[in-house]
């Protein structure tokens, strides 16, 4: 018995330490920052984007490293907590809304609007991430199938150009209406920028990717090595 569950978990750490919780903490914080940051497109000069490019490329750094050392199950269920969550954020700003106001609250109308802009980028958000988060956990582990423990930077950049694409485009295609880019040159430049965007982020931070999993590869007490 023990030695079937050693060779399931070969590869990979359970969940049962403090390391894994602190990561779907963090990974659950940056999806909810980054979806009320993309209810502003910004434009510098002809490139199209939203608030949330400042820290939603994280969110993949993250959801490479639960992948690589906690596996696609484990990587999934905190996708699904992010989900859960930006979802209960979204009910919870709708009822706020609905609400009856103070008689001295003055601002209603902004909330109003500004709820408005999140739900319908929540909706855009909520999809891609599931869609992006989960292609993108699966690629790094059928990668490792084949890889082992070498080739880490082909996992990580792997996962991300598939994962980044997947999530920009079904993202895009429902933000960009809402945040104002509703013709088809501002929707391919919008998309595109994001996917080069986000995966350039993703290159630019593997040094330290690297090292955050190797930190806590050594420190995980269940990790065992690929063989």
């Amino acid at each position: 018995m023990t030695a079937d569950i050693e060779a399931e978990h070969r590869g990979f750490a359970t969940t049962g330490s403090a390391y894994y919780p602190t990561l779907v903490a963090v990974f659950t914080g940056l999806v909810l920052i980054s979806n009320i940051a993309a209810t502003k497109g910004v434009a510098f000069g002809p490139l199209l984007t939203d608030g949330g490019f400042l820290v939603f490329p994280l969110t993949y750094v993250i959801g490479d490293v639960l992948s690589e050392v906690y596996g696609f199950k484990a990587a999934r269920r905190a996708v699904i907590i992010g989900f859960c969550m930006q979802a209960l954020a979204v009910l919870v700003l709708w009822a706020t809304v609905h609400l009856p106001a103070a008689p001295d609250y003055t601002n209603q109308e902004a909330l109003a609007s500004t709820v408005a802009s999140i739900t319908g980028l929540a909706t855009a958000g909520l999809a891609g991430f599931l869609v992006g988060q989960l292609v993108n956990a699966w690629v790094v582990v059928r990668i490792k199938a084949r890889t082992k423990e070498k080739h880490l930077w082909a996992r990580l950049l792997g996962s991300t150009v598939v994962g980044q694409f997947a999530d920009t485009l079904v993202f895009c295609a429902i933000a960009a209406p809402i945040i104002g880019f509703g013709d088809m040159r501002s929707f391919v430049v919008y998309a595109a920028l994001g996917w080069v965007y986000k995966t350039a982020v993703e290159v630019v931070v593997l040094p330290v990717t690297y090292r955050v999993i190797a930190f806590i590869k050594r420190r995980e007490p269940t990790y065992r090595p690929a063989a």
